[in-house]
């Protein structure tokens, strides 16, 4: 491993690419200590870390979804958070609208279709979710407002500064993560949101390495902060072995034969992936149960803002894994065509040893992915509600950590890391040098893989 990242640097070309990724991460990192025209920066950082329900539980739980900031009312607050929602939507309505399906399919010029619409969808997006940080963080007009005396006067005016604002810096971070992607290592949009998770870590950590702090000198919570890195060094081998794991379905090649000479016939394999959804899944489900919660504060209904907070509640663990699994059936049901599939396999001259091609291939594909999903699904369950059946063991620690090790934070961090590594791996064999992995080299990072039927 030291022997691989020392060849990273002996790469001009990868060494330049690092150089310029870290610069530009540094760059985003930044935008985060610029407030917002018109605030206090002494409250914002006395506010920065307070949580509560409500609004508060809403902003915390988006903070972890995305990376983003909302309590320090900076020029990055929103970071791409509005950039991910429209790529949600147009994900779904590339899948149902039969005109923007047939841009989908037109190959690379499609893609940058859809790509500048989801550019041009970011910006009302924008707007609207300005305005958890408006009256969210900023709370104009109340008792915990980070504003400058006399700024309210000119209220009007200033939402719609701040609203420009918020817009133009998430447009710069997507600016960013455009260039990483280009002139960098790995994608842009997924390094700057697992950046802005990871950044999240030191506030929650700093007690426990900050000397004369209350945290440094209380043995129970540092008892606490080993049992939790256990539990998150079980996570992650979790998340890995199951973000690799596949389910592989043999096909074989129809042999052909030209004169005196026999080709095709070859044998490979369809990868199905267990956990085709990601993290979509746990996204959408986490969001819905922010409702009730918000909606029973509304309207003091306590019964109903405790069944939905987060925590140990049998309705919140029941509720939460019906989502998932809800979710999971539906984003792989709008994701995955084994019809499409079936013809493609069916035109290049392929089939499933045992299975006649066309129509009973795809009925073979569809009932494949519906098991593997329903395993999916599980495992996406139980790193969900991980946190909150152990979170009565973690006495003591930020809810900032507690929050990390969700399913959304571990698998968006695991996901990216683990396509960082394979794409910097890449770099290196292709210029002969040794790779982070062992065999490197082969094909398919066998091991992983479910082979037979």
């Amino acid at each position: 491993m030291s022997v691989s990242i020392a060849n990273l640097f002996k790469v001009k070309e990868i060494r330049t690419r690092l150089l310029i990724t870290l610069s530009l991460l540094l760059c985003y990192r930044i935008g985060f200590y610029v407030p917002l025209p018109g605030v206090d920066f002494q409250k914002m950082v006395a506010q920065a870390g307070t949580s509560g329900e409500g609004w508060g539980k809403l902003i915390g739980i988006m903070n972890v979804l995305t990376g983003a900031r909302l309590q320090q009312a900076t020029i990055f607050s929103l970071g791409v958070m509005p950039y991910i929602s429209a790529s949600i939507i147009f994900s779904l309505l590339a899948k149902v609208v039969p005109a923007l399906e047939r841009i989908a399919k037109e190959g690379p010029s499609g893609q940058r279709k859809i790509n500048q619409y989801t550019r041009l969808a970011t910006v009302p997006i924008c707007f609207l979710q300005s305005f958890f940080v408006i009256f969210g963080v900023l709370a104009p007009g109340g008792t915990d407002s980070m504003l400058h005396a006399g700024v309210e006067s000119y209220y009007l005016l200033y939402v719609i500064l701040v609203m420009v604002a918020l817009t133009a810096g998430t447009m710069f971070v997507m600016w960013l993560g455009e260039q990483i992607t280009e002139h960098g290592v790995g994608n842009g949009i997924s390094l700057i949101i697992m950046a802005g998770i990871i950044a999240q870590l030191w506030t929650a950590f700093s007690p426990f390495v900050t000397p004369g702090s209350k945290s440094a000198l209380d043995t129970a919570s540092y008892q606490n902060l080993l049992l939790f890195l256990f539990a998150w060094v079980v996570a992650v081998v979790g998340v890995v072995y199951m973000t690799k794991a596949q389910r592989r379905i043999p096909i074989q090649q129809a042999k052909q034969t030209r004169g005196r000479r026999v080709y095709g016939g070859q044998r490979h394999f369809l990868p199905l992936k267990v956990n085709h959804a990601g993290v979509m899944p746990i996204i959408f489900a986490s969001a819905l149960l922010v409702i009730p919660s918000i909606f029973g504060t509304a309207v003091g209904w306590n019964w109903l803002q405790d069944a939905f907070t987060r925590g140990t509640g049998f309705v919140y663990v029941l509720t939460f894994s019906a989502l998932i699994f809800f979710f999971q059936f539906f984003w792989t049901s709008l994701m995955f065509q084994p019809n499409e599939m079936a013809e493609q396999l069916k035109e290049y001259g392929s089939f499933i040893p045992g299975i006649r091609p066309g129509k009973k291939t795809a009925e073979f594909l569809e009932q494949t992915m519906i098991r593997i999903s329903l395993a999916g699904a599980a495992f996406l369950s139980l790193v969900a509600i991980f946190p909150s059946l152990v979170s009565g063991q973690f006495q003591g620690l930020d809810q900032t950590l507690i929050y990390f090790m969700s399913g959304t934070s571990i698998l968006i961090v695991v996901g990216v890391a683990l396509d960082l590594v394979e794409k910097l791996n890449g770099m290196l064999i292709m210029r002969n040098y040794e790779g982070f992995m062992k065999d490197s080299g082969a094909a398919g990072g066998a091991g992983w893989g479910r082979q037979g039927r």
